[in-house]
């Protein structure tokens, strides 16, 4: 429900200008210090936008653009996902399809999951082989 909520202030402020509101996650354990080093290797341009600013700001979202890209690392893990779901493996990393939100993904590591929202004229296949790099590093 949390990543509908998300999800929908991201597509719905992605046209507009100023900060993003984004809600951002509260890590535990092991997923904090995941998620503090990925801050650090995020790109600053993914798919041709350059990073932006979200509101409230934390380490632990990073959009890109007017929002149609947003990051958020220490998120529960989906209620959707069964344990027999199979991930789509991209350098590595294993991503989880919503199969109910399109524009939605969690990149399944042994310590964090990473949540990404691709949205508008992005190809998702490409942001998440982008992104799949520095998730790896935190594995």
């Amino acid at each position: 429900m949390r990543a509908a909520a998300v999800l929908l202030v991201l597509l719905g402020l992605a046209g507009c200008g100023g900060t993003i509101q984004v809600e951002p996650p509260v890590p535990q354990g092991e997923a904090v210090a995941a998620c503090d080093k990925l801050a650090t290797l995020l790109p600053r341009t993914l798919d041709g936008d350059e990073r932006s600013t979200s509101t409230p700001e934390s380490p632990y979202v990073a959009i890109w653009g007017a929002g149609t890209i947003a990051v958020r690392c220490g998120v529960p893990r989906p209620a959707r996902m069964a344990p027999t779901d199979r991930l789509q493996e991209i350098s590595g990393v294993g991503w989880f399809a919503d199969p109910e939100k399109p524009a939605l993904f969690t990149a399944v590591t042994d310590t964090a999951y990473v949540e990404v929202t691709v949205g508008g004229e992005h190809v998702a296949a490409e942001v998440l082989a982008d992104l799949s790099k520095p998730v790896a590093q935190i594995g």
